[in-house]
């Protein structure tokens, strides 16, 4: 597969989302970097986005509950590009029955180049970057040259 510069735009599309344990940590979080997150795009989940706008007073557009297939709407979304980062607390100690659909959008993310942050360091350190209220490239799959080498053959 070969890859192509895509622009993000300074104004990011950022989806948060968190695992029961962890949904208080990331609207601590969320509190901690209101005025950055404001100036953003947020999507989530369906109850953490409930509880991040009831919580901070954030806009926040809310997909279904993870179980419910959030976490593949997510994926569908940075499929198509979306979405330019997420922002994902998951509890490391608890297994989750939908742990497939879990995997799926880590492993969407990393297909699409998307920056992912697991945890309050790594976020930190990813919406406190210069590119985070920055346009810059990043490199993703040419899915139209895949499909019209596809065709040719």
């Amino acid at each position: 597969m070969e890859f192509i510069a895509q622009p993000l735009p300074a104004t990011k599309r950022v989806a948060l989302v968190a695992h029961d344990n962890r949904k208080s940590a990331l609207v601590q979080w969320c509190h901690r970097h209101r005025g950055l997150l404001e100036r953003h795009r947020l999507l989530a989940t369906g109850t953490t986005g409930s509880q991040l706008e009831a919580a901070t007073g954030l806009e926040v557009e809310k997909l279904f509950s993870g179980p419910m297939g959030g976490d593949q709407q997510l994926g569908a979304r940075i499929a198509q590009g979306e979405i330019d980062l997420l922002i994902f607390f998951w509890d490391p100690f608890e297994p989750m029955p939908h742990d497939p659909d879990v995997k799926a959008l880590l492993r969407i993310a990393a297909v699409w180049n998307i920056p992912v942050a697991c945890n309050s360091s790594s976020a930190d350190m990813m919406v406190q970057s210069a590119l985070m209220d920055a346009g810059f490239e990043r490199e993703v799959p040419d899915y139209q040259g895949y499909l019209a080498e596809r065709a040719g053959k």
